[in-house]
């Protein structure tokens, strides 16, 4: 006897629909498992065949073949324990066949026959909602991360007795229910804020202008002055996350597996801060089994990149292409797989080797040679994609001892947000640029008109400052943010000299 049961697989972070078939022939007892399945794939024959015994069914003593349809895409993870065991079980005449052909079931069995997790339900509730199915039934713990698909009904169960009970009729389980409006709400809450900063004034306004341009900054200054401190707090003032945006995030970490039993969605701007020892397929994304890097996991959110020069050079710039299409390609010989990488870019950095080049209170045992090799490890094609260069001097004991805080992030998302809108609407024509940071040459003629007195302020700074030809862009660029904090309609010459101010290392400001 032949059965089939719908189940899914994952390719990037969507999904598709797998058909697991399983025949049943006379002969010595076998069993075959075909269609291109991976290790952990395999290893299901030895979980399935001792959770059935254990749940108190008999193993069919026949040849058992399973096939995973497509057979030409490579099947990967444990979930197809479940549908594999409900297959041979439905081949063997013991369940009913009225719930098979329209609920997706995915699971990994445990040996005693109950159920773990498995990456990826919201992207299987998606996929299943598309194709018209019309339930899913997902390991309990799956059920609230599924639930956040609307219009599908999401069974829980917790282990194979209950799942054939359910498909047999015998018991009646309550599609698990979700109020997506009020979950989004309530996860939309950060646990740090702009105002825990004491000091640093002029970053927080730098912070403030890179988060409503969308421009990537990197922050020079010496160990303590507060550099990671302060990009901890950088998703705190982005814009709050539509539901839209929050929804492709969670599926992110869903795949990735990282997305908490008791955390169904991800509604806050996502910080990600890897070690400088990661390699580029950490970072980007791949391997063997291709997973989402760092740059996916920080989409629509930061990526904070620590003592910079410290990282591989490969590593950065592989980096150059997601930060420029905003997404990342791993290509492999039987496919090829595209993550979402929209991210904004957080660096910090010391000024040299030993990191007190500009700290007042400590002397500095660097000599100009290594200050330059040091710096020199920031290759200038990832310096060019970084808009706001802005250096961060150690904390004055005043400012720590001071009782009074900042403003509050929600007061400084709020400015944040309507410069961004700002935006939206000056853009609503060209539907590759939603903020400053993503204009072309093109764009900033069009948009960043300055008259003869910043025009003069320009050239002052490109020939007697020493700027770069490739800072002249991110000034004009910059100093549209700021004109858009502040509402004005022109580029001031007080909003081109602040942008100025932002470009320290194209000043030469240490050597």
């Amino acid at each position: 006897m032949i059965s089939r049961i719908m189940s899914a697989a994952l390719l990037g972070i969507d999904a598709y629909l797998v058909e697991v078939e399983a025949s049943l022939e006379r002969g010595l007892m076998a069993f075959a498992l075909v269609g291109l399945p991976d290790s952990a794939v395999k290893e299901s024959r030895e979980r399935v065949m001792a959770a059935i015994k254990n749940s108190g069914f008999e193993f069919p003593q026949k040849r058992v073949t399973i096939n995973l349809a497509p057979a030409d895409i490579r099947k990967e993870g444990s979930g197809y324990d479940l549908p594999i065991a409900v297959g041979i079980l439905a081949a063997h005449g013991g369940i009913s066949e009225s719930k098979l052909n329209d609920h997706v079931i995915m699971g990994e069995l445990a040996l005693d026959g109950s159920l773990r997790p498995i990456h990826g339900a919201l992207s299987i509730a998606w996929e299943a909602k598309k194709k018209g199915m019309q339930g899913i039934v997902v390991p309990a713990v799956n059920a609230k991360e599924a639930a956040m698909t609307q219009g599908i009904q999401v069974y829980p169960v917790e282990s194979l007795r209950q799942t054939l009970d359910f498909l047999n009729n015998e018991i009646e389980i309550e599609p698990y229910k979700v109020d997506l409006a009020a979950t989004f709400e309530v996860s939309q809450h950060y646990v740090v804020d702009f105002s825990d900063v004491k000091g640093q004034e002029h970053v927080k306004r730098s912070l403030e202008v890179a988060a409503a341009g969308g421009h990537n900054i990197i922050m020079i200054g010496p160990p303590g002055s507060g550099k990671t401190m302060l990009a901890k707090r950088l998703p705190t003032i982005l814009p709050a996350l539509t539901l839209e945006e929050a929804l492709e995030t969670t599926k992110i970490h869903s795949v990735a597996g990282l997305l908490r039993p008791d955390k169904a969605m991800i509604a806050t701007r996502p910080f990600r801060s890897p070690h400088h020892t990661i390699s580029d397929a950490g970072l980007i994304g791949g391997g063997k089994y291709p997973r989402p890097g760092e740059v996916s996991l920080a989409h629509h959110g930061v990526l904070f990149l620590d003592e910079l020069p410290e990282f591989k050079k490969n590593v950065l710039e592989v980096m150059r292409q997601p930060m420029e299409d905003g997404n990342v390609t791993i290509a492999r010989a039987m496919l090829s797989i595209m993550y979402p990488a929209n991210f904004m870019l957080a660096s910090a950095m010391n000024p040299c080797p030993c990191g007190y080049y500009t700290d007042p209170n400590k002397d500095c045992s660097c000599n100009p040679p290594q200050i330059q090799r040091y710096l020199s490890k920031i290759s200038g094609p990832l310096l060019d994609r970084i808009d706001i260069q802005i250096e961060v001097p150690a904390v004055a004991y005043k400012e720590l001892a001071a009782e009074s805080s900042g403003e509050k992030s929600e007061v400084i998302r709020g400015r944040v947000q309507s410069a961004r809108e700002i935006q939206l609407k000056r853009f609503a024509d060209n539907k590759h640029l939603f903020c400053n940071a993503d204009m072309q040459s093109k764009e900033i003629r069009k948009y960043c008109k300055v008259d003869e007195k910043g025009q003069e302020l320009l050239k002052v700074a490109i020939t007697k400052l020493g700027l770069s030809a490739r800072a002249y862009d991110r000034i004009l660029k910059v100093s549209r943010t700021i004109a858009d904090l502040t509402g004005e309609e022109t580029i001031q010459p007080q909003f081109i000299s602040e942008a100025i101010q932002y470009r320290s290392l194209d000043r030469n400001l240490w050597m």
